[in-house]
């Protein structure tokens, strides 16, 4: 009765890590595939797309996480097949330095623009 109460705890630990593992993933699954852009749809994620790009996108990153494969891998081999312009949020690197510092510096000149309005008013 013992071993019958050990095995029973032992499947029931396994069961709990491997649903938890599931989520995981799911959670993962979910994050990258809001982050990738449809490429045949107009400004939709690939989470929310039902084209048939998308389709072939979800099942691919879904065989790439059960390979073991981390979330920069899966970027890393989408970007390459289909281009920086695929993710919706680029890294920074010496491509991206516009994309990311544009919006501050539009920000800051605006501000100086304003300030230059308030405190001279000629």
């Amino acid at each position: 009765m013992k071993m019958f109460k050990a095995f029973l705890l032992m499947i029931l630990l396994i069961n709990i890590a491997n649903a938890n593992t599931d989520i995981k993933d799911k959670n993962l699954n979910n994050k990258i595939l809001k982050n990738i852009r449809c490429l045949v749809c107009q400004g939709q994620s690939v989470y929310d797309s039902e084209s048939e790009f998308s389709s072939t996108i979800k099942l691919l990153v879904k065989n790439k996480i059960n390979e073991g494969k981390s979330e920069k891998q899966i970027y890393e081999f989408l970007r390459e097949k289909y281009g920086d312009w695929v993710i919706f949020e680029p890294e920074l690197n010496k491509n991206t330095y516009i994309l990311w510092l544009l919006p501050l510096l539009l920000f800051l000149l605006g501000g100086a623009i304003m300030i230059k309005k308030l405190i001279f008013k000629n």
